[in-house]
């Protein structure tokens, strides 16, 4: 190229050209990451349910059931498991604490969720576990992953302690935000029970020593927001029951719990909140600086060839013709 302003404007297209595609196949895979310090309180409900009175040792019918559901990020153990790793960890120690309608508890299930920043994939490491079980999950639990796909996944049910496919239900609309829509139904499955119990002095081996059962189902409902992977609602169709209780109880099966659990309308607002802003975070890196790009790339190639073109165009040839001098 004859003009030095040409070649300046081709250099940047070329270079914008290859941003394009660096953002979002390079940049995007190792900057889009969950915070490992990231503390997040949902709040959910049944209203009404049904709950085992423990006094009574009968089922009957409450207002509301509340379980507050906590996530929090582990620093100090996402290092540690980071160096063996090699790779970014998130540790979220979790917390679903159960409390029937006078604020009383009704059973809590502590968690410890290890898993890979960028993709949301499973760590397997020292102090993975349930209720204080050691579990090693298979499949994702809480949170999608980046860009969710529009297929099954594996989702892990932390009762049962195994991971099932949770089916993806078609794309809805949800308070003006496209979701992707996902069910899961785990059947009536014999799970352990709660190391926390609600009375003093009862405990899981004397209810085990009893020949009682605990039995659980469940239909879970979340509607994902597919960019950030975040569920911007959950809910449950939930019932547990103890089974082999005739000699204990006086019947052979009592319902412990059975509601539909819901987000309360506040935290389904301040998720929603949270979830916009994020979602153009990661909408930047995957599509409007990388569309950005390549459209400058095209607009300064354009200019570049035109300024070339123009500085070749041939000059004007002067006129010869001689000139007849007045009468």
């Amino acid at each position: 190229m004859r003009r030095r302003a040409s070649l300046v404007l081709l250099a940047l297209a070329v270079f914008c050209a290859a941003m394009a595609p660096t953002l979002r196949w390079y940049a995007f895979p190792r900057l889009a990451k969950i915070p490992p310090n990231q503390y997040q309180e949902t709040v959910l409900e049944a209203r009404p349910a049904t709950l085992l009175n423990y006094s009574t040792l009968k089922a009957e019918k409450v207002d509301r059931i509340t379980i507050i559901q906590t996530l929090k990020g582990n620093v100090e153990e996402s290092r540690r498991i980071e160096r063996d790793a090699g790779r970014d960890v998130v540790v979220w120690d979790a917390l679903a604490h159960i409390t029937g309608p006078d604020g009383a508890m009704v059973s809590q299930i502590p968690e410890r969720y290890i898993f890979d920043a960028h993709t949301q994939d499973p760590v397997h490491a020292t102090g993975e576990m349930v209720d204080g079980d050691p579990v090693r999950r298979d499949g994702i639990e809480f949170k999608w992953p980046f860009l969710t796909e529009k297929r099954d996944y594996r989702y892990f049910d932390a009762q049962t302690r195994t991971s099932a496919p949770i089916h993806y239900k078609g794309t809805r609309t949800f308070r003006g935000t496209e979701v992707y829509y996902f069910e899961q139904t785990i059947p009536w499955t014999q799970v352990p029970m709660p190391k926390t119990m609600p009375v003093k002095g009862i405990t899981p081996k004397l209810l085990a020593d009893s020949g009682l059962t605990r039995w659980y189902t469940t239909k879970r409902m979340f509607w994902i927001e597919p960019v950030t992977g975040a569920p911007l609602n959950g809910e449950e169709i939930h019932k547990e029951e103890l089974r082999n209780a005739r000699a204990l109880m006086g019947q052979d099966t009592l319902t412990v719990f059975e509601g539909h659990v819901k987000m309360r309308e506040d935290y389904i607002e301040s998720v929603g909140e949270m979830v916009s802003s994020n979602r153009l975070m990661v909408l930047l890196l995957v599509s409007y600086l990388p569309r950005s790009l390549t459209l400058l790339a095209l607009l300064l190639l354009g200019l570049a060839l035109w300024l070339e073109a123009r500085s070749r165009r041939p000059a004007p040839e002067a006129d010869t013709t001689p000139v007849t001098p007045p009468v």
